[in-house]
């Protein structure tokens, strides 16, 4: 079923697919789109790996409903039917194998419908505002994409301390920045700006000269200083790691320092974000995950 073909909450049906056929699909989605999320995830326990899988998989769709070509209008309507889906399969009446996941996984680990309909306020915020004018103003859309994803899956990771959900928070808020900073190439060819635009003109770089993917040493500076605070979120998240349930630390310590590491991929390409991606390679990834080693 694909999202623009969503069922409306009030038709529910019976699904034809099995539960573990459901958190199947929700495994590929997180493998087709997000390789760092994947390789963290494999170093979960299989039941809290799958419920992950459900999260990414639900937020993913959303995702790809806000990237979609076409009326702001439709996309909007196709938002407000996911969300009527994900109330609905709260409510027992789940239709899509997405949501069927999702209600199971919640079921057993006590996910925060709240956290998932502050996810897809951010998902609309992302097809009706298009430029930002100030960070705090950011931080609050970063929260909303981003850390709701944290305020999520802190259940099922599990906590000994009930303040590790503000730091799932930051970490949140640190990881969407880094989307932030690399993607201003991608964004600006749908017309998003999500730099803030009172430091962009603190730096001297214009709305034109992001357009034109222009990389002068004013853009560079604008990119050092947005670049020095993501890693300050990052530094400010990492000690909630410890507040995690030890099974679960390692796989969050190693999403931290792989997405991290796309901040000094951006560095060594020299800031172009118009014409190259940075990320992080496959022998990058294995090599972190070598020297965090398998402590808790």
């Amino acid at each position: 079923m694909l999202e623009r073909d969503l069922p409306l909450a009030s038709t529910p049906v019976v699904p034809a697919v099995s539960l573990d056929a459901c958190y199947r699909q929700c495994g590929e989605i997180a493998h087709a789109h997000s390789k760092t999320f994947s390789l963290s995830a494999r170093f979960l326990a299989p039941e809290k790996r799958r419920a992950v899988w459900a999260v990414y998989a639900f937020c993913r769709t959303a995702d790809d409903i806000v990237d979609r070509a076409g009326d702001p209008a439709e996309r909007l309507r196709a938002i407000d039917a996911w969300d009527a889906e994900v109330r609905a399969a709260y409510d027992g009446h789940a239709t899509h194998p997405v949501t069927i996941a999702l209600c199971d996984a919640a079921s057993r680990f006590a996910i925060p419908l709240d956290a998932a309909l502050d996810l897809l306020r951010g998902a609309r915020t992302d097809i009706t505002v298009n430029r930002y004018e100030t960070f705090a103003e950011l931080l609050d859309y970063c929260y909303l994409v981003a850390s709701t994803v944290g305020v999520m899956v802190t259940p099922i990771l599990g906590s000994i301390d009930r303040s590790a959900l503000e730091y799932a928070i930051a970490l949140g808020r640190a990881m969407q920045l880094t989307n932030v900073l690399r993607d201003v190439g991608e964004d600006a060819g749908m017309n998003r700006i999500y730099l803030p635009a009172e430091e962009m003109r603190r730096f001297g770089y214009t709305e034109a000269d992001l357009f034109a993917g222009v990389v002068n040493e004013r853009f560079a500076d604008l990119m050092r200083f947005q670049i020095a605070r993501a890693r300050e979120l990052y530094r400010a998240a990492e000690p909630g790691i410890r507040l995690l349930q030890p099974e679960s630390r390692y796989a969050v310590r190693l999403a931290l320092h792989l997405y991290r590491g796309i901040l000094g991929a951006i560095e060594a390409n020299r800031y172009d974000v118009y014409t190259k991606r940075a990320h992080v390679s496959t022998r990058a990834k294995i090599l972190t995950a070598l020297a965090l080693g398998f402590t808790h």
